[in-house]
């Protein structure tokens, strides 16, 4: 049986890693196959993809050049790793995935959604069967990100509202398509989050269970 695609989506700050091992732990628990990939990176050409984009020391970068740069790492993950894994049968966890195109490129740096959705049919193809939108208040996300410590990249260090602009589209996509997206709220605690990411996966995964391992 082929494998599917779980993307989880969220502004800074919002739990992703927290997230991710909590629903790999469950598929695995189904008897899946479960290999993670993260955007942009996922393979040795979108790893330096990904140094580029979110280098500091490139303030000036186009919106343009950032959404090629983006859509490049993605065909590559996808053609490289996703639709090999899918083919066998594994199931993967990506850390974004086209819709962080649409929110941020689209919502935050203003280019046109049919663009991004023309890209996304030429460079990437597939969509995620399920997409988790981890919402969180951006003045919320952003103290988290910053509590981390470290040097904020190229796009962590953009104004509040750009990240506002990503959430709303964010929302906005998600209201559109309820079939596939599933939205929770990441301001809880880290356990409560967890829970109800659970709650959604079993709500889920019956459709799917006769092909586990």
């Amino acid at each position: 049986m082929k494998g599917r695609l779980i993307s989880i989506e969220g502004g800074e700050g919002a739990g992703k890693s927290t997230v991710i091992a909590a629903v790999v732990a469950e598929l695995q628990a189904h008897g899946w196959r479960v290999q993670t990939a993260r955007e942009p990176g996922g393979t040795a050409l979108g790893e330096a993809v990904r140094a580029l984009l979110l280098d500091p020391t490139h303030p000036s970068m186009c919106a343009e050049s950032e959404l090629l740069l983006m859509m490049a790492s993605r065909a590559q993950l996808v053609r490289k790793r996703i639709l090999p894994a899918l083919d066998a049968g594994e199931w993967v966890v990506s850390d974004r995935f086209t819709d962080a195109s649409f929110a941020y490129q689209g919502g935050g740096r203003g280019i046109d959604s049919a663009r991004i959705a023309e890209l996304e049919r030429w460079a990437v193809g597939i969509k995620p069967d399920l997409t988790l939108l981890l919402d969180v208040g951006v003045a919320e996300g952003l103290a988290r990100a910053r509590q981390r410590g470290g040097e904020l990249d190229r796009i962590e260090r953009e104004a509040d509202g750009f990240f506002e602009r990503v959430r709303t589209r964010y929302l906005e996509r998600a209201q559109a398509e309820p079939q596939r997206y599933r939205v929770v709220d990441a301001s809880q605690p880290a356990a409560v989050v967890v829970a109800a990411v659970q709650d959604v996966l079993r709500a889920w995964l019956p459709a799917y269970s006769n092909g586990g391992a």
